[in-house]
């Protein structure tokens, strides 16, 4: 390998050592594929070293050889002291530093959309740095430790200006001039650059309390929490909200259902009788407003992901989660929704103004990839019941029935069926099976066929197609099979599992095993946790939804994050009848300010500390974490004691833990619990 290396050009070499100094980026050189696709990484750095370290000068010399086939060796004279040997010293400095500015290089391409590794300007901010050394300790794990313990510095974080009590990174209103109008595009994930990264604690509002407790809050919630007047103005006549002395109640009215959620999902319901045996599990409302919809179908047994951007009707999404209701910021719009295909019970938009039947169906072919075979589309507004509703629309008769008309056309060439119909509501299903439709669609059909060359589960800033995922024969059986709830909380989907090394229905029995004795633990050292005091939960970093299915019977539900660079295991989790999303923990997550009572991490650190800097993930994690909330941190010792000193900094009290192994001494629990302060500014 080496008298094969000794052949190349320098910047060959060169970019092959860079190549194995920042490992996450050597796919990304073409010298890589091109001269040694068949090599293994570990043989082709090894190779690489014993150049670099004793090949230096007869590489050199093998390099003049080379040349005089255009060169003689009159006219390319030997230097004083002969040979390339004293030459070695500065071209060894010279590739340390094109180590390290590879490093620089590999944290900004690792997560494809941000740096990660300096970020001088945002650290600046903080009133002393912490110390960013590389561990080696964790190469089982792929891990690099981000702090050394017996270096570390604390960090004293500062409050952010109190204009940014609601302040969402990835989608911030006042960056969105910076982005087109494209279907509304700027409403979508924009992250800020590192230079822009706020590096400070986001305040409560002035007047701030621990959220009224579950299920009250399903109803009702404190106004200094949530202070925006905007809304209760606008929609107070449509029975969304209204304002009564210190807080908001929520009458379950909505634009739709003037009588009340509670009759509009009855009758929803009588038209599709799987809301009522469990064949209906999981949900997506798309332009949720204030979650009316989901929080009515908590009781009936059916968990929705409320969806909703960052718009004029101000914190809709916050409304939601501040009643103790599943929701996070979103928009259907250029970017397929961070969900895997085939995940969905049922899909609802009341009057949720997305336009379905412009751009070729786009939006309704989104639709179509996230529900599981078998499952349903609902629609109530325009143009659902348009001979007695287009007086109000501010349209025509014929207008309505022309869109009415496209609508079922468009369906139906994707391969729904009309199920059910009746007064504002109708209810579309996409085939079980459909085999015999899906086989009559191609990629140059309209509708088409999407091809095989984008994963239908990848879902992290992937854009949409104008095509019909195609379920696979795989998965149409899979959903065939699927039990009703709760006997799918148990179940495994051969296909999906298989995404996940090792993985097996052997495999996640034995998780879910280890989470009910994690859980067992928790509750010991945490009373808060299984009470009323904790309502919203996130598992950061999730596998198969272990976690969340120890918690089933607890008054909490739990948004499921599986990282988007590691195995995309959400699909099982959907099947398992749990929600959740994919994400990428080196950015802001999709909520706001203050909207989790407990997060869990479970070897977050240990997993994503070569791409993402604590510092940043800690800072996200105050920002989504409710005063008076808690976090579990599950990880090595070596990343709990640099946590312990950047949560200090972030006015967090923690305490240190064994896990329910207590003879585990590489792995221990960090529980945190964030003090409730208030802004100086106010």
């Amino acid at each position: 390998m080496v008298e094969h290396l000794m052949l190349l050009e320098w910047r060959e070499v060169t970019y092959l050592f860079l190549a194995c100094c920042r490992a996450d980026t050597h796919r990304r050189l073409p010298i890589y594929r091109s001269i040694v696709p068949n090599t293994s990484q570990p043989l082709l750095c090894s190779s690489v070293s014993r150049l670099i370290r004793f090949g230096s000068g007869s590489a050199k010399k093998r390099a003049g050889q080379r040349r005089t086939m255009k060169y003689s060796k009159e006219a390319k004279p030997e230097r004083a002291g002969g040979g390339g040997g004293s030459r070695a010293v500065p071209v060894a400095l010279v590739f340390l530093f094109l180590c390290g500015f590879s490093f620089y290089l590999g944290g900004i391409y690792s997560t494809g959309r941000t740096f990660t590794l300096f970020d001088a300007a945002a650290t600046a901010a903080t009133t002393r740095t912490l110390r960013v050394p590389l561990s080696t300790k964790q190469e089982d794990s792929a891990a690099v430790a981000i702090a050394n313990n017996n270096e570390e510095e604390e960090v004293e974080f500062p409050e952010c200006p109190a204009d940014y009590q609601d302040y969402t990174p990835c989608t911030d209103p006042k960056r969105w001039r910076r982005y087109g109008n494209y279907r509304l595009s700027f409403m979508e994930r924009h992250c800020p650059p590192p230079p822009d990264r706020a590096v400070c604690l986001v305040p409560p509002p002035a007047g701030y309390k621990p959220p009224i407790r579950w299920p009250k809050s399903k109803d009702q919630c404190w106004y200094r929490n949530v202070p925006y007047d905007w809304i209760n103005s606008q929609k107070s006549n449509q029975h969304w909200l209204r304002k009564e002395g210190d807080r908001f109640a929520f009458p379950g009215g909505g634009t739709m259902f003037p009588n009340g959620v509670g009759a509009y999902v009855d009758l929803m319901a009588d038209l599709v009788p799987g809301m009522k045996d469990g064949t209906v599990r999981t949900a997506l409302d798309t332009g949720c407003g204030v979650a009316s919809w989901g929080g009515d179908l908590l009781a009936r047994g059916i968990l929705t992901v409320s969806l909703a951007p960052r718009d004029n009707h101000e914190a809709q999404v916050q409304f939601a989660l501040e009643r103790g209701i599943p929701a996070i910021l979103g928009i259907i719009s250029t970017q397929r929704l961070p969900i895997p295909s085939g995940s969905m019970d049922m899909a609802h938009c009341s009057r949720c103004l997305i336009p379905w039947t412009d751009f070729g169906g786009l939006y309704l072919m989104e639709i179509q990839r996230v529900l599981r075979p078998g499952g349903f589309w609902v629609l109530s507004g325009p143009p659902i019941n348009y001979e007695n509703r287009w007086h109000g629309w501010n349209t025509t008769v014929e207008a309505q029935k022309s869109d009415f008309d496209r609508l079922k056309k468009m369906l139906a060439g994707m391969c729904f069926r009309l199920y059910a119909k009746k007064g504002d509501i109708a209810v579309w299903q996409k085939p079980l099976d459909g085999a015999g439709c899906y086989d009559k669609l191609t990629p140059v059909t309209s509708p088409a066929k999407c091809d095989d060359s984008v994963d239908p589960d990848a879902a992290w800033y992937v854009p949409m197609r104008s095509c019909v995922t195609a379920p696979s024969a795989k998965s149409r059986a899979a959903a065939k099979q699927l039990p009703k709830w709760p006997q799918r909380l148990s179940y495994v989907a051969q296909d999906r599992v298989s995404a996940v090394p090792g993985g097996s229905a052997s495999a996640m029995k034995h998780d879910d095993g280890k989470w009910k004795a994690a859980a067992k633990r928790y509750k010991a050292l945490l009373p808060a946790l299984g009470s009323d005091k904790v309502r919203n939960v996130m598992d950061m970093n999730t596998v198969y939804g272990g976690f969340a299915a120890s918690l089933v019977k607890d008054p909490v539900w739990v948004m499921n994050v599986v990282s988007s660079y590691g195995p995309n295991s959400l699909g099982v989790v959907y099947d398992r009848g749990l929600i959740g999303t994919n994400h990428d923990w080196c950015e802001a997550f999709s909520t706001y300010p203050r909207t989790y009572d407990l997060l869990h991490a479970d070897g977050l650190f240990t997993a994503e500390s070569h791409r993402c800097e604590m510092k940043f993930v800690l800072l996200e994690m105050d920002r989504i974490l409710r005063p008076t909330g808690y976090a579990i941190i599950r990880d090595n010792p070596y990343f709990l004691d640099s946590v312990a000193t950047i949560a200090k900094g972030m006015r967090w009290t923690c305490d240190r833990h064994d896990t329910e192994n207590k003879e585990n001494e590489k792995e221990k629990l960090l529980i945190c619990h964030k003090m409730l302060w208030s802004a100086k500014s106010t």
